[in-house]
């Protein structure tokens, strides 16, 4: 890239760095310091609004950058993140939406709340959510860093390090600035130009093969370096026997799942005010995303086919790249003034995507740490029972007026507080994962999300003797066990292209560890409720139950 593009790129870059402080500062200002506007943005948006949104959300570097690289690199083995990321919303539109907007507040403790007793499930479930969340921010941070590296041809140079820094700070601006009301208008704006420009580039990718998907397939297929075995499954997860095979379903389950259980998807349903327009906005969101995937494939097989596999790997063997190159390569090429300003443009969008997916995961971690952390650490000095209905009801006048617990800081204050500590704890966790791919990166939270947060949400909807234990016993289970088979994988150690491939501790043969993780937290949730002693709340249960079907007194 030329001293020109790159000033072009930096200066887009700037646009978008500024249109989002505007956007920040504009919908923060003149606002309540109330929890209720803080964490949900007041409950005023529309269900189109949302559904553009939580598209927003989910529509990460993970999905403009990583899988359009799997794609590029892999063929059919990299589409297998599009259909489990798309199939993930049936779980969300029928099982999560709706009890979640009834029974919820603002986090998934304030669900299970509802029914059990809160202290000791808001430590979990806190503790688990921010794991996920700075889970999912190192995959944002690691694709911006790739992007603005290759942007500014320095791979190895310190360019890395100073986009991570700078995301990281912008992405405390936004949530102690904005709230969740700045951080939906950055999303709905991010989606708009996410899609346009992925729709742009698919289009040109297209008019490149006079409209014949066939063609492009074969063409992609014959640049790949694989032959017809690009088109065929295996050649990521079926050539290494049956550790591979297993993983794909790995992967499968986590991204199916994981879903439903996502910190940041689930705050989005409670700015809306009704469980109808929850539902809606999971159609709106879920036609969205389905389109955008079906571009999402066009571009990695547009990368394979006009830039090459070898060359996308030899830009970054993750394929972080891939869409840049393909942007390039469809301007006009390298040095030509068309490849430059599309290739800038298409570097803008997908800083504004890391942006804005970031400001949503950090708002939905600092809320974890405020409203259920520190709520829970302040219980014991409050006077009544904890868990009874007054107790639950006082609570919540405490925190609709943006009060903290028995007099202390307001929940705000302290949320502002922790979205500082956690983008420091992710900017150090990105720094060293700079070959990792952002997808996988995903992949990875996703199956914590899968494996600590659904068996939880689902066993308190459904199942009428779940007890406090078992929500315990569910979280923790799930949350470690993914954890550390997470640690003792391929990924961590033990191969070329692990976090640290000096090290050799990996015991566990698969490098996603859903398909044991998972049902280890529905099993221990299972055994945590039949060995717990604690009693039934007929009527508690009974007022629950009400507000999960119909919404009556939902807040």
């Amino acid at each position: 890239m030329s001293g020109e593009g790159q000033s072009l790129i930096l200066a887009l870059f700037g646009a978008v760095v500024v249109a989002t402080l505007v956007i920040t500062r504009r919908a923060g200002s003149g606002r309540r310091g109330s929890s209720e506007e803080f964490f949900a943005g007041g409950r005023l948006f529309s269900p189109v609004e949302n559904g553009f949104a939580i598209a927003g959300d989910h529509m990460s570097a993970a999905s403009f950058l990583g899988i359009s690289g799997l794609v590029a690199l892999y063929g059919y083995d990299g589409m297998l993140y599009c259909v489990g990321f798309l199939a993930a919303w049936l779980v969300v539109l029928f099982f999560v939406a709706e009890p979640v907007r009834n029974c919820g507040r603002f986090t998934l403790a304030d669900v299970l709340a509802a029914r059990l007793r809160e202290r000791p499930v808001r430590i979990a479930l806190g503790a688990s959510s921010v794991t996920v969340s700075v889970l999912y921010l190192v995959a944002q941070m690691v694709g911006a860093g790739s992007v603005v590296a290759l942007l500014l041809d320095d791979p190895g140079g310190a360019a890395y390090t100073w986009t991570v820094l700078g995301v990281g700070g912008l992405m405390v601006c936004y949530v102690t600035w904005g709230g969740m009301r700045a951080t939906t208008w950055i999303q709905i704006l991010k989606a708009v130009l996410l899609v346009g420009g992925a729709l742009a580039l698919s289009v040109l990718v297209l008019l490149r093969f006079g409209g014949d998907l066939s063609h492009l397939l074969t063409s992609a297929a014959e640049h790949s370096g694989h032959g017809a075995d690009f088109l065929a499954p295996g050649l990521q997860y079926g050539s290494s026997g049956w550790a591979a095979r297993l993983d794909v379903v790995s992967l499968g389950l986590a991204l199916v799942l994981g879903t439903a259980g996502l910190p940041h998807i689930l705050a989005r349903f409670s700015t809306v005010p009704t469980a109808r327009a929850a539902r809606r906005s999971v159609v709106w969101s879920t036609v969205l995303i389905g389109g955008f995937y079906l571009m999402a494939l066009v571009l990695g097989a547009g990368a394979a086919a006009l830039v090459g596999t070898e060359a996308v790997r030899h830009s970054g063997p993750a394929g972080n790249t891939a869409v840049p190159l393909l942007s390039l390569e469809l301007g006009g090429g390298a040095g030509s003034t068309g490849g430059t300003v599309l290739f800038a443009l298409v570097a803008a969008v997908a800083f504004a995507t890391i942006l804005a997916v970031v400001a949503g995961v950090t708002l939905a971690a600092s809320a974890a740490v405020a409203h259920d952390l520190y709520e829970s650490s302040a219980r014991r000095r409050r006077p009544g029972k904890a868990g009874s209905r007054q107790a639950l009801h006082e609570a919540a006048d405490r925190r609709a007026r943006g009060q903290g617990p028995a007099g202390g800081r307001s929940e705000v204050a302290v949320a502002r507080r922790a979205a500082v500590a956690i983008g420091v704890l992710a900017v150090g966790l990105s720094l060293p994962a700079r070959e990792l791919n952002v997808a996988f990166l995903v992949g990875l939270a996703f199956a914590v999300a899968a494996s600590a947060h659904l068996p939880v949400l689902l066993y308190a909807v459904f199942w009428r003797r779940f007890t406090t234990r078992g929500a315990v016993w569910a979280v923790y289970g799930g949350l470690l066990s993914s954890m550390v088979l997470v640690v003792l994988s391929p990924v961590v150690s033990g191969a070329p292209h692990a976090l640290f491939p000096g090290l050799d501790l990996a015991y566990f043969p698969l490098e996603n560890p859903g398909i044991i993780s998972v049902p280890f937290g529905f099993l221990c949730g299972w055994l945590g409720t039949l060995r717990s002693r604690e009693r039934l709340d007929e009527g508690r249960y009974a007022e629950t139950e009400v507000r999960f079907l119909t919404g009556a007194g939902a807040v």
